[in-house]
């Protein structure tokens, strides 16, 4: 196995959502890098054709797997060393959004999405981890802007912050290890994960390499967190900050016209930064 990540490699990368979007994206970069590569989604189908286009068995295996379902957890890891003799790097990528409003939904959908984006993202890790432990490997989550800015009515941007919590959670408990782990943490990006596509948001590609950087780095390197936006959403960030600003001062103004304003030793201490106001932002 080559210590070099910078350079060829036989390494092997698990990708769970690898069926499209970015973990399809994702797993043509890493083809390209050189990685072997295990490509898990519900979709039998797609996932072939794409092991077919990257080089086939030898190359890529396609092995079919619901996220939420623990026995089909544990047997892609299975299959994967069995194919494969170890795992160098895991990129926990499925999962779905949906309308925002709390009355926008069914809780049918919001269960499968709680089960697909949380449950499912912490059962990848739990199989996966004694075989990272084995090869001192990389962990990799799909989180998103969603996860860092609440957004109004979105039970994804509930599932998000539960990625993020969970990232920064394993990379405390894995210290020691020798596992790295990085949160990915799109903003915008053209993905079928819209069913109305954006303008100007990045492209799946944008994404993938992203993830390649993080695989990239040495192993001293642990490179923790990639939150990456499309220019224009940068621009949208700071309107809406200064918006949310103006809102946040006029509401003080009129507390205190009120009479309402508490003595300084009763109120409660502001600890936010400004980057912790909330953004209403469109998700992945």
């Amino acid at each position: 196995m080559s210590n070099d990540p910078s350079g060829p490699t036989d390494r092997v990368l698990l990708i769970t959502g690898a069926s499209s979007g970015i973990g399809a994206a994702t797993a043509r970069h890493a083809g390209a890098a050189g990685w072997r590569l295990v490509l898990a989604a519900r979709s039998q189908e797609r996932l072939q054709a794409l092991a077919v286009e990257l080089g086939g068995a030898e190359c890529a295996l396609a092995v079919p797997c619901d996220v939420t379902d623990w026995e089909a957890q544990q047997r892609v890891v299975e299959l994967t060393l069995s194919a494969f003799g170890q795992i160098d790097a895991v990129f926990a990528n499925a999962g779905f959004g949906g309308p925002r409003g709390f009355l926008k939904d069914t809780p049918e959908r919001w269960r499968e999405m709680v089960l697909t984006n949380v449950y499912g993202v912490a059962l990848t890790l739990r199989a996966a981890i004694p075989a990272l432990t084995e090869s001192r490997g990389h962990l990799l989550l799909t989180s998103s802007v969603a996860g860092r800015r609440v957004l109004p009515g979105s039970m994804y941007s509930c599932t998000k912050h539960a990625v993020t919590a969970m990232g920064e959670a394993a990379r405390q408990d894995l210290d020691g290890t020798g596992i790295r782990v990085t949160l990915i943490e799109p903003g915008m990006v053209d993905t079928p994960f819209f069913e109305n596509r954006p303008t100007d948001a990045l492209q799946d590609d944008d994404i993938a390499r992203s993830v390649l950087f993080a695989l990239s780095q040495p192993q001293h390197v642990d490179v923790n967190e990639i939150l990456v936006r499309p220019t224009a959403q940068a621009g949208q960030d700071r309107a809406l900050r200064l918006c949310q600003g103006a809102a946040l001062l006029a509401g003080h103004r009129a507390r205190v016209r009120r009479g309402r304003r508490l003595p300084r030793d009763r109120r409660e201490p502001d600890t936010r930064s400004r980057d912790d106001q909330p953004v209403s932002l469109e998700p992945k």
